[in-house]
C-alpha cells in the first residue's frame, strides 16, 4: 500500500454578464453637505467586495480620496435598478454605471468650484487629496468640504450624477447561430498536486497553482482572495459536497454543517496565485468579472491529478474515497484479467509465468 502523488491541470474561460435584455445596472451618486459622496446601488454585496470596488471607481473618477465615498446597497425596493448579483457581472456592470454617475457629478462639482474660484471650469483639476485647484496655480484651490457647503447653502446646487450600463441584447443570426451573448471573457488555469492513499482512497490536495487573466485587477488583494476563496469552493465541490444519495428525498440527508462536509482549515492546500492583466476595452478601467469562474478550474484539475496519481478516471463529483477504491479495484481486476488472458494464450514452453 502506498500514497501516490499526481499532478493535473485544467483551464477555463468564463463570460462576464449575460444577454438578458441588455442586463443593465444603475448607479446614483450625490454629495452630502460635508463633501462625502454617497453611491446608491441595488447591487447586493455577497462578500465578493462590490462595495469596495464601487467606492474605488467613484473615488478615481471624482478625483477624491477613497475615504470620501460611502456605498449604500441597503434597499432593492427603493434603490436604482440592478439585474442582480450573478453571472460574474458585478464589477463590470456596476463599475461602469458608477463611473458614469461619478463623471456627471464631477462635472457639477467643477462647475460649482469654478464659480467659487471665479475661473473657467476647464482650468480646474483635482489633486486626489480632496482639493479642487486651478491647473498650474496650486495655491488657488478649494477643499471639497467647503465646496459642498457652498453648493448647498449658497449656490443651491446638488452635486449628483446618474449612470446606467446597458449592453444591448444581441439576437442570434438564424442562419449560423452566431451571437454576442456577453461583454468579455476572462481566462484561468489551475494546476493541482494531490496525494492518493491507495488503501483508504482518501485524496489530499497538497498544492493549487492558479493563473487568472481578469482584465485589470482593480483591487489586487481582493482579487487574490477571490481566486483562493473560489479555489477552496472548487476543492469542496470536488471532494466533499454532495446531496446524493438522498436528493430529492431528504429524509436521511445532512441536517447541518457537521454532517454536510466541507474542507476545514486543516484541509486547505498551499496556494500560489498569479494575476495576469489584459484590460478589456469595455470594462471599468479595464476590469472583467472573475466571480464564479474561480471555483471551476480546480475541480477538473483535481480530477486529472487523481488520474495521474493512480490511473482512476472519475467523472462525477464528489471524488469520494469509495469511488477511488472502486476505481482501483476495477483497475486491479483488469490487470488480473490481462494476466490470465496472457497466460491462456502463451505458447506451451514449459516455462510458464508464475
Amino acid at each position: 500500500m502506498a500514497k501516490l502523488r499526481g499532478r493535473g491541470y485544467a483551464s477555463v474561460n468564463y463570460p462576464t454578464g449575460m444577454n438578458l435584455g441588455g442586463d443593465p445596472s444603475q448607479a446614483l451618486i450625490h454629495s452630502t453637505t460635508t463633501g462625502t459622496f454617497v453611491v446608491s446601488l441595488s447591487s447586493v454585496d455577497l462578500g465578493q467586495g462590490i462595495k469596495t470596488i464601487a467606492a474605488q471607481c467613484a473615488a478615481e473618477t471624482l478625483g477624491l480620496p477613497y475615504g470620501n465615498i460611502i456605498v449604500d446597497t441597503a434597499d432593492t425596493d427603493t434603490g436604482p435598478h440592478c439585474m442582480g448579483t450573478f453571472a460574474s457581472r458585478g464589477t463590470h456592470r456596476v463599475g461602469n454605471a458608477v463611473i458614469m454617475a461619478a463623471a456627471e457629478a464631477r462635472e457639477v462639482m467643477l462647475e460649482v468650484a469654478a464659480e467659487e474660484l471665479e475661473v473657467d471650469a476647464a482650468d480646474l483639476e483635482t489633486d486626489g487629496t480632496g482639493f479642487i485647484q486651478v491647473r498650474g496655480a496650486d495655491e488657488k484651490r478649494i477643499h471639497i468640504t467647503d465646496l459642498a457647503l457652498a453648493a448647498h447653502f449658497e449656490h443651491g446646487r446638488t452635486i449628483s450624477g446618474r449612470g446606467i450600463f446597458l449592453k444591448e441584447k444581441n439576437e442570434p443570426v438564424p442562419e449560423t447561430g452566431e451571437m454576442d451573448p456577453d461583454s468579455c471573457q476572462a481566462h484561468a488555469c489551475t494546476v493541482a498536486v494531490v496525494e492518493v492513499d491507495d488503501e483508504t482512497g482518501v485524496v489530499e490536495v497538497l498544492e493549487l497553482h492558479n493563473a487568472y487573466e481578469m482584465g485589470r485587477a482593480l483591487n489586487p488583494a481582493m482579487a487574490a482572495q477571490q481566486v483562493e476563496g473560489g479555489a477552496w469552493m472548487g476543492m469542496s465541490h470536488a471532494l466533499f459536497e454532495a446531496t446524493e444519495p438522498y436528493y430529492p428525498a431528504r429524509d436521511h440527508g445532512p441536517r447541518d454543517f457537521s454532517e454536510y462536509l466541507m474542507p476545514t482549515a486543516a484541509d486547505i492546500p498551499v496556494q500560489r496565485s498569479v494575476i495576469l492583466e489584459r484590460p478589456a476595452a469595455n470594462g471599468p478601467f479595464g476590469a472583467k468579472g472573475i466571480g464564479e469562474m474561480t471555483a471551476n478550474a480546480p475541480i477538473p484539475a483535481i480530477g486529472n491529478a487523481i488520474f495521474d496519481a493512480c490511473g482512476v478516471r472519475l467523472d462525477s463529483m464528489p471524488f469520494t474515497p469509495e469511488k477511488v477504491l472502486r476505481g482501483l479495484d476495477e483497475l486491479r481486476g483488469l490487470d488480473e484479467l490481462g494476466d490470465a488472458s496472457e497466460r491462456a494464450h502463451a505458447p506451451a514452453t514449459g516455462h510458464e509465468r508464475p
